[in-house]
């Protein structure tokens, strides 16, 4: 059995992808490990708080590796806080790291590279589905989501903070991708077949950053009930 870390962004292709290899028999996912922006103490790019990540670590039942990152940090920056996250790992015995790519050639290739580079490789258990189908599994195994990120120059910022379903789906329109695969959108899986128990959280304030991004606050229900 291949011990593997699983690079885990707390959305919807994530779950999908780690779901494939909890039940493949040849893998066994050591370790969730998600990309911080320090400064905002975020998700990066989905813009989930730190503290309900780790919420949905412990209700998954994985541990969880945080990598670090400055705001506006050069792809170099990522490298060497993912290196340096990785190594323990590698000494314990990972030999791959999953992702959940479905078809960015550039993006596989660039994780590619920077896994060899450390002796590793890398998986992608998604690769090449048809992403409309991709989106319906996700309903059908009863994953729930909601969107925590829209990039309104692709999709209307009225889809952020919806939940993914039937519906949502059907109201995208002709040219973004299903599964947000070109960045239309990101989220923020809280239930289904991975979970122990669902993730509770609270809708907060949505704002737009960077005169672009369409971002929906999602807050804990512990950090309500220390208030």
């Amino acid at each position: 059995m291949e011990k593997v870390l699983f690079a885990w962004s707390a959305g919807k292709d994530s779950a999908l992808a780690l779901c494939e290899l909890l039940k493949d028999p040849a893998y066994q996912v050591q370790a969730l490990l998600t990309t911080i922006t320090r400064e905002y103490d975020r998700v990066s790019m989905h813009g989930i708080r730190r503290s309900l990540l780790e919420e949905q670590a412990r209700a998954i039942g994985l541990p969880l590796v945080h990598v670090f990152i400055p705001a506006h940090g050069a792809n170099e920056d990522y490298e060497a806080a993912m290196a340096a996250a990785l190594a323990p790992y590698q000494e314990a015995g990972v030999t791959a790291v999953a992702f959940g790519d479905i078809f960015l050639h550039d993006v596989r290739a660039y994780r590619e590279r920077n896994l060899a580079r450390a002796g590793l490789r890398a998986l992608f258990p998604l690769w090449g589905r048809e992403t409309g189908e991709l989106a319906r599994s996700l309903i059908r195994l009863g994953f729930r989501a909601i969107t925590t990120c829209v990039d309104t120059h692709a999709l209307d910022a009225r889809f952020t903070g919806r939940l993914i379903d039937e519906r949502f789906l059907s109201e995208l329109p002709p040219g973004v991708d299903p599964c947000g695969e070109n960045g239309e959108y990101h989220s923020f899986v809280f239930a289904g077949p991975i979970f122990r128990t669902p993730v509770p959280y609270t809708v907060g304030e949505t704002v737009l950053r960077e005169g672009r991004f369409s971002y929906c606050d999602l807050i804990p229900q512990s950090t309500l009930a220390t208030h």
